[in-house]
């Protein structure tokens, strides 16, 4: 019955004109049937399997060839084992990281990107006080985007118990962004759970969001500053965002804010660095 609507809703689509390849991962959870692990004694028989089930879910066996020789990094399990984050108070966290030349450089990347922040702004209604704030804030404007490969940390993830079913679908976007040649395999580096680029993309919000703001044909979020920003007033605008609308705590764009990071320490982080940036 199921297999029969399927099919049935399959042949809609295609006669509609829409790929069906679009429309699967947003109705579609891969099941794939590799046995996850705590430790690294199964991970060599792992990866095989996966990448059997990952070519059945449309990643090409050229993609997969990224995979080859990625082995299990037990510094990324130690990470993932211990975080500590937003246990500080919001005085403490923000302290921390809105500096006075964390502002300046703000300030200044603000006048360099003017009419670029203008034009994102037209296109997703988020001011770019804001953008510039996450840009700092995530890597200092792109200065630390970390040095981890991608492919090895999501694999280890994907591979662990923990978090495999998040993780297995990061990869697979990984996979993706790798095989749409948005990034080469050089590029894919970063913090040590899988973020990429310049304000720190997990994989599937990079497939969901990421666009080419400066038309040279690929979503680059770790080089091209334009299309970093605009990624980034997308991915807002594709939690809520409202133009116009305030950024505080109660305000309607707070919300947005909080889709970013869920930690409330963050979000009122980010808007008071915006108004800062705005001042």
């Amino acid at each position: 019955m199921i297999a029969g609507t399927f099919r049935h809703i399959r042949g809609l689509i295609r006669r509609s004109g829409i790929a069906v390849a679009c429309l699967l991962p947003l109705t579609l959870t891969p099941a794939l049937a590799a046995t996850c692990g705590n430790d690294a004694s199964g991970f060599a028989a792992w990866l095989p399997s996966f990448k059997r089930e990952a070519q059945a879910q449309g990643i090409s066996p050229s993609a997969l060839r990224a995979l080859d020789g990625v082995t299990y990094d037990t510094t990324v399990i130690r990470l993932d084992r211990n975080q500590k984050h937003f246990k500080m108070s919001f005085e403490q966290f923000a302290a921390n990281r809105i500096s006075g030349g964390r502002i300046a450089q703000g300030k200044q990347k603000l006048k360099q990107y003017a009419s670029t922040l203008a034009r994102i702004e037209q296109r997703y209604g988020v001011p770019g006080e804001v953008l510039v704030a996450i840009w700092g804030l995530e890597t200092d404007y792109g200065a630390n985007q970390g040095k981890m490969p991608i492919m090895r940390s999501l694999a280890t993830l994907s591979y662990d118990c923990r978090r495999t079913g998040f993780f297995t679908a990061q990869l697979l976007d990984a996979l993706r962004i790798y095989q749409h040649g948005d990034l080469t395999l050089a590029e894919m580096r970063g913090a040590w759970a899988g973020e990429i680029g310049q304000t720190q993309f997990m994989a599937s919000s990079y497939v969901k969001f990421a666009v080419d703001f400066d038309g040279d044909g690929r979503a680059d979020l770790v080089r091209s500053a334009p299309d970093v920003l605009a990624s980034t007033a997308n991915y807002l605008r594709g939690y809520g965002w409202r133009a116009g609308a305030g950024w505080g705590p109660g305000e309607p764009n707070y919300q947005a804010l909080l889709g970013w990071n869920k930690a409330e320490v963050y979000a009122k982080t980010i808007g008071v660095f915006a108004s800062k940036l705005r001042q």
